[in-house]
Protein backbone atom coordinates (compact mmCIF):
# COMPACT_ATOMS: atom_id res chain seq x y z
CA UNK A 1 0.00 0.00 0.00
CA UNK A 2 1.37 3.43 -0.99
CA UNK A 3 -0.05 6.72 0.22
CA UNK A 4 0.27 8.16 -3.29
CA UNK A 5 -2.46 5.72 -4.36
CA UNK A 6 -4.82 7.50 -1.96
CA UNK A 7 -3.68 10.86 -3.31
CA UNK A 8 -4.32 9.64 -6.87
CA UNK A 9 -7.76 8.35 -5.90
CA UNK A 10 -8.76 11.60 -4.19
CA UNK A 11 -7.68 13.50 -7.31
CA UNK A 12 -9.75 11.21 -9.52
CA UNK A 13 -12.76 11.64 -7.24
CA UNK A 14 -12.43 15.41 -7.64
CA UNK A 15 -11.78 15.63 -11.40
CA UNK A 16 -13.84 12.61 -12.54
CA UNK A 17 -11.29 12.24 -15.32
CA UNK A 18 -8.36 9.83 -15.59
CA UNK A 19 -6.58 12.05 -18.13
CA UNK A 20 -7.00 15.26 -16.11
CA UNK A 21 -5.89 13.62 -12.86
CA UNK A 22 -2.89 12.04 -14.58
CA UNK A 23 -1.90 15.51 -15.78
CA UNK A 24 -2.31 17.03 -12.33
CA UNK A 25 -0.33 14.20 -10.74
CA UNK A 26 2.42 14.54 -13.37
CA UNK A 27 2.31 10.94 -14.56
CA UNK A 28 1.22 9.34 -17.81
CA UNK A 29 -2.38 8.21 -18.05
CA UNK A 30 -1.42 4.49 -18.28
CA UNK A 31 0.73 4.83 -15.15
CA UNK A 32 -2.07 6.65 -13.32
CA UNK A 33 -4.58 3.94 -14.32
CA UNK A 34 -2.23 1.24 -13.04
CA UNK A 35 -1.98 2.99 -9.68
CA UNK A 36 -5.78 3.15 -9.35
CA UNK A 37 -5.92 -0.55 -10.27
CA UNK A 38 -3.30 -1.30 -7.61
CA UNK A 39 -5.47 0.49 -5.03
CA UNK A 40 -8.48 -1.57 -6.14
CA UNK A 41 -6.42 -4.75 -5.83
CA UNK A 42 -5.42 -3.72 -2.32
CA UNK A 43 -9.03 -2.93 -1.38
CA UNK A 44 -10.30 -6.12 -3.03
CA UNK A 45 -13.17 -4.35 -4.78
CA UNK A 46 -13.84 -2.04 -7.73
CA UNK A 47 -13.74 1.61 -6.68
CA UNK A 48 -14.41 3.25 -10.05
CA UNK A 49 -17.31 2.78 -12.46
CA UNK A 50 -15.46 2.83 -15.78
CA UNK A 51 -18.64 2.40 -17.83
CA UNK A 52 -19.76 5.99 -17.26
CA UNK A 53 -18.44 9.36 -18.38
CA UNK A 54 -17.54 11.47 -16.56
CA UNK A 55 -15.98 8.79 -14.36
CA UNK A 56 -18.02 7.91 -11.28
CA UNK A 57 -17.09 6.19 -8.06
CA UNK A 58 -18.79 2.98 -7.02
CA UNK A 59 -20.50 2.94 -3.61
CA UNK A 60 -17.33 1.35 -2.22
CA UNK A 61 -15.30 4.09 -3.89
CA UNK A 62 -17.41 6.81 -2.28
CA UNK A 63 -16.83 5.20 1.10
CA UNK A 64 -13.09 4.98 0.50
CA UNK A 65 -12.95 8.61 -0.67
CA UNK A 66 -14.10 9.83 2.73
CA UNK A 67 -11.70 7.48 4.50
CA UNK A 68 -8.81 8.46 2.21
CA UNK A 69 -9.31 12.15 3.01
CA UNK A 70 -9.24 11.37 6.74
CA UNK A 71 -6.16 9.17 6.40
CA UNK A 72 -4.23 11.72 4.35
CA UNK A 73 -5.26 14.51 6.72
CA UNK A 74 -4.15 12.49 9.73
CA UNK A 75 -0.82 11.65 8.11
CA UNK A 76 -0.16 15.30 7.30
CA UNK A 77 -1.14 16.39 10.80
CA UNK A 78 1.20 13.76 12.26
CA UNK A 79 4.00 14.91 9.98
CA UNK A 80 3.48 18.51 11.04
CA UNK A 81 3.61 17.48 14.71
CA UNK A 82 6.87 15.63 14.12
CA UNK A 83 8.28 18.64 12.33
CA UNK A 84 7.33 20.71 15.37
CA UNK A 85 9.80 18.65 17.41
CA UNK A 86 12.71 19.76 15.24
CA UNK A 87 13.71 22.58 17.55
CA UNK A 88 17.06 22.85 15.84
CA UNK A 89 15.31 23.71 12.61
CA UNK A 90 13.28 26.69 13.79
CA UNK A 91 15.75 29.07 12.19
CA UNK A 92 15.82 27.08 8.93
CA UNK A 93 13.76 28.67 6.14
CA UNK A 94 12.22 25.91 4.03
CA UNK A 95 11.63 26.53 0.34
CA UNK A 96 9.53 24.34 -1.96
CA UNK A 97 11.03 24.83 -5.43
CA UNK A 98 10.33 23.22 -8.83
CA UNK A 99 13.33 21.30 -10.17
CA UNK A 100 14.16 23.77 -12.95
CA UNK A 101 14.40 26.72 -10.54
CA UNK A 102 16.25 24.59 -7.98
CA UNK A 103 19.08 24.05 -10.46
CA UNK A 104 19.20 27.53 -12.00
CA UNK A 105 17.72 30.50 -10.16
CA UNK A 106 17.78 29.37 -6.51
CA UNK A 107 21.56 28.93 -5.90
CA UNK A 108 22.47 32.37 -7.30
CA UNK A 109 19.50 34.04 -5.60
CA UNK A 110 20.40 32.64 -2.17
CA UNK A 111 24.04 33.65 -2.60
CA UNK A 112 22.93 37.20 -3.40
CA UNK A 113 20.62 37.23 -0.36
CA UNK A 114 23.49 36.20 1.90
CA UNK A 115 25.29 39.37 0.79
CA UNK A 116 22.32 41.76 0.91
CA UNK A 117 20.08 40.30 3.63
CA UNK A 118 21.81 37.91 6.04
CA UNK A 119 23.63 34.60 6.27
CA UNK A 120 20.32 32.75 6.51
CA UNK A 121 19.89 29.01 6.88
CA UNK A 122 17.80 27.47 4.12
CA UNK A 123 16.45 24.06 3.19
CA UNK A 124 15.59 23.35 -0.44
CA UNK A 125 12.78 20.90 -1.19
CA UNK A 126 12.98 20.20 -4.94
CA UNK A 127 9.72 18.90 -6.45
CA UNK A 128 7.55 19.08 -9.54
CA UNK A 129 5.31 22.17 -9.68
CA UNK A 130 2.16 20.43 -8.46
CA UNK A 131 3.85 18.90 -5.42
CA UNK A 132 5.69 22.15 -4.65
CA UNK A 133 2.35 23.99 -4.55
CA UNK A 134 0.87 21.25 -2.37
CA UNK A 135 3.77 21.65 0.07
CA UNK A 136 2.74 25.26 0.60
CA UNK A 137 -0.97 24.43 0.79
CA UNK A 138 -0.32 21.65 3.33
CA UNK A 139 1.90 23.87 5.46
CA UNK A 140 4.99 21.77 4.76
CA UNK A 141 7.23 24.68 3.78
CA UNK A 142 7.67 28.35 4.60
CA UNK A 143 7.91 29.72 1.06
CA UNK A 144 7.15 28.55 -2.47
CA UNK A 145 9.30 29.65 -5.40
CA UNK A 146 7.71 29.12 -8.82
CA UNK A 147 7.29 30.34 -12.37
CA UNK A 148 4.19 32.29 -13.36
CA UNK A 149 2.59 32.98 -16.71
CA UNK A 150 -0.90 34.52 -17.12
CA UNK A 151 -2.06 31.60 -19.26
CA UNK A 152 -1.02 29.06 -16.60
CA UNK A 153 -1.59 30.63 -13.17
CA UNK A 154 -1.05 28.59 -10.00
CA UNK A 155 -4.33 27.80 -8.31
CA UNK A 156 -3.64 29.64 -5.06
CA UNK A 157 -6.39 31.66 -3.40
CA UNK A 158 -5.14 35.29 -3.16
CA UNK A 159 -7.23 35.73 0.00
CA UNK A 160 -5.01 33.17 1.74
CA UNK A 161 -1.69 33.49 -0.12
CA UNK A 162 0.38 36.47 -1.17
CA UNK A 163 3.22 36.74 -3.63
CA UNK A 164 6.26 38.78 -4.55
CA UNK A 165 7.73 39.02 -8.05
CA UNK A 166 11.48 38.34 -7.95
CA UNK A 167 12.29 38.78 -11.62
CA UNK A 168 11.77 37.34 -15.06
CA UNK A 169 12.92 34.35 -17.05
CA UNK A 170 12.84 33.57 -20.76
CA UNK A 171 12.03 30.13 -22.13
CA UNK A 172 13.59 29.71 -25.57
CA UNK A 173 14.82 27.10 -28.06
CA UNK A 174 18.45 25.89 -27.98
CA UNK A 175 20.49 23.28 -29.83
CA UNK A 176 24.06 22.14 -30.22
CA UNK A 177 26.18 24.12 -32.67
CA UNK A 178 27.49 22.38 -35.77
CA UNK A 179 30.99 22.75 -37.23
CA UNK A 180 29.86 25.97 -38.93
CA UNK A 181 28.70 27.47 -35.62
CA UNK A 182 25.05 27.30 -36.62
CA UNK A 183 22.47 25.27 -34.66
CA UNK A 184 22.22 21.65 -35.73
CA UNK A 185 18.43 21.96 -35.40
CA UNK A 186 16.53 25.21 -35.77
CA UNK A 187 13.14 26.87 -36.07
CA UNK A 188 11.30 27.37 -38.30
CA UNK A 189 11.72 23.91 -39.78
CA UNK A 190 12.76 23.53 -43.41
CA UNK A 191 9.81 22.90 -45.76
CA UNK A 192 8.67 19.31 -45.54
CA UNK A 193 10.97 18.56 -42.56
CA UNK A 194 10.43 18.05 -38.85
CA UNK A 195 12.71 19.04 -35.97
CA UNK A 196 13.88 16.41 -33.43
CA UNK A 197 12.35 17.68 -30.22
CA UNK A 198 13.55 16.99 -26.68
CA UNK A 199 10.27 17.22 -24.82
CA UNK A 200 9.07 17.73 -21.26
CA UNK A 201 6.97 14.91 -19.83
CA UNK A 202 3.18 15.34 -20.07
CA UNK A 203 1.86 17.74 -17.45
CA UNK A 204 5.24 19.35 -16.69
CA UNK A 205 4.80 23.10 -16.20
CA UNK A 206 7.60 24.06 -18.61
CA UNK A 207 6.12 21.68 -21.16
CA UNK A 208 2.79 23.48 -20.92
CA UNK A 209 4.65 26.75 -21.49
CA UNK A 210 6.16 25.27 -24.65
CA UNK A 211 2.60 24.53 -25.77
CA UNK A 212 1.83 28.23 -25.31
CA UNK A 213 4.84 29.10 -27.52
CA UNK A 214 3.63 26.68 -30.18
CA UNK A 215 0.12 28.17 -30.13
CA UNK A 216 1.50 31.70 -30.49
CA UNK A 217 3.64 30.74 -33.50
CA UNK A 218 2.45 32.11 -36.84
CA UNK A 219 2.99 28.69 -38.42
CA UNK A 220 3.31 25.11 -37.11
CA UNK A 221 6.67 24.35 -35.51
CA UNK A 222 6.75 20.76 -36.80
CA UNK A 223 8.40 19.41 -33.67
CA UNK A 224 8.88 15.64 -33.57
CA UNK A 225 9.28 14.41 -29.96
CA UNK A 226 12.11 11.87 -29.72
CA UNK A 227 12.82 12.00 -25.97
CA UNK A 228 11.07 13.26 -22.86
CA UNK A 229 11.74 13.93 -19.20
CA UNK A 230 10.23 16.27 -16.63
CA UNK A 231 13.56 17.93 -15.81
CA UNK A 232 15.09 20.79 -17.83
CA UNK A 233 18.61 19.70 -16.84
CA UNK A 234 17.99 16.32 -18.46
CA UNK A 235 16.88 17.97 -21.69
CA UNK A 236 19.89 20.27 -21.64
CA UNK A 237 22.26 17.32 -21.36
CA UNK A 238 20.60 15.66 -24.36
CA UNK A 239 20.73 18.91 -26.36
CA UNK A 240 24.46 19.32 -25.62
CA UNK A 241 25.05 15.83 -27.02
CA UNK A 242 23.29 16.84 -30.24
CA UNK A 243 20.16 14.73 -29.98
CA UNK A 244 17.71 17.52 -30.78
CA UNK A 245 16.25 20.91 -29.94
CA UNK A 246 15.08 21.80 -26.43
CA UNK A 247 13.20 24.73 -24.91
CA UNK A 248 15.14 25.76 -21.81
CA UNK A 249 15.17 28.60 -19.26
CA UNK A 250 17.78 31.15 -20.31
CA UNK A 251 19.35 31.12 -16.84
CA UNK A 252 20.10 27.41 -17.20
CA UNK A 253 22.22 27.79 -20.36
CA UNK A 254 24.38 30.87 -19.66
CA UNK A 255 27.62 28.87 -19.38
CA UNK A 256 26.75 26.71 -22.38
CA UNK A 257 26.03 29.75 -24.56
CA UNK A 258 29.29 31.38 -23.53
CA UNK A 259 31.27 28.23 -24.37
CA UNK A 260 29.21 27.70 -27.55
CA UNK A 261 28.18 24.23 -26.43
CA UNK A 262 24.64 25.43 -27.14
CA UNK A 263 23.31 28.19 -29.38
CA UNK A 264 19.95 29.80 -29.97
CA UNK A 265 17.85 27.65 -32.28
CA UNK A 266 15.47 30.38 -33.45
CA UNK A 267 15.83 34.00 -34.62
CA UNK A 268 16.06 36.55 -31.79
CA UNK A 269 12.68 37.23 -30.24
CA UNK A 270 10.94 34.33 -32.00
CA UNK A 271 9.48 31.22 -30.40
CA UNK A 272 10.25 32.28 -26.84
CA UNK A 273 8.20 33.20 -23.79
CA UNK A 274 8.82 35.56 -20.88
CA UNK A 275 7.67 34.30 -17.47
CA UNK A 276 7.76 35.72 -13.95
CA UNK A 277 9.62 34.16 -11.05
CA UNK A 278 7.48 34.53 -7.96
CA UNK A 279 7.68 33.83 -4.24
CA UNK A 280 4.53 32.80 -2.35
CA UNK A 281 3.60 32.44 1.30
CA UNK A 282 0.54 32.09 3.50
CA UNK A 283 -0.68 35.47 4.69
CA UNK A 284 0.63 35.93 8.26
CA UNK A 285 -2.86 36.35 9.73
CA UNK A 286 -3.81 32.92 8.34
CA UNK A 287 -0.49 31.08 8.61
CA UNK A 288 -0.53 27.82 10.57
CA UNK A 289 3.07 28.31 11.66
CA UNK A 290 5.55 31.11 11.09
CA UNK A 291 9.28 31.53 11.52
CA UNK A 292 10.86 34.87 12.38
CA UNK A 293 13.54 34.33 9.71
CA UNK A 294 10.97 33.70 6.97
CA UNK A 295 9.00 36.78 7.99
CA UNK A 296 12.14 38.93 8.07
CA UNK A 297 13.18 37.69 4.61
CA UNK A 298 9.75 38.44 3.16
CA UNK A 299 9.74 41.95 4.67
CA UNK A 300 13.21 42.58 3.26
CA UNK A 301 12.22 41.44 -0.24
CA UNK A 302 8.99 43.45 -0.10
CA UNK A 303 10.81 46.62 0.96
CA UNK A 304 13.44 46.09 -1.77
CA UNK A 305 10.73 46.41 -4.42
CA UNK A 306 9.68 49.89 -3.28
Amino acid sequence: METKWFEDFVSLAETRSFSRSAQLRHVTQPAFSRRIQSLEAWAGIELVDRSSYPTRLTPAGETLQAQALEILGALQATRNMMRGHKAAGTDMIEFAVPHSLAFTFFPHWVMDLRKRFAAMKSRLIALNVHDAVMHLVEGSCDLLLAYHHPSLPLQLNPDRYEMLSLGHETLAAYARAGADGQPMFSLPAAPGRTVPYLSYAPGAYLGRLVEVIAKQASEPLHLEPIYETDMAEGLKAMAIEGHGLAFLPASSVRKELKSRRLVHAAPAGMHELAVDIRLYRERPEMARHTKPGAIALWDFLASSRK
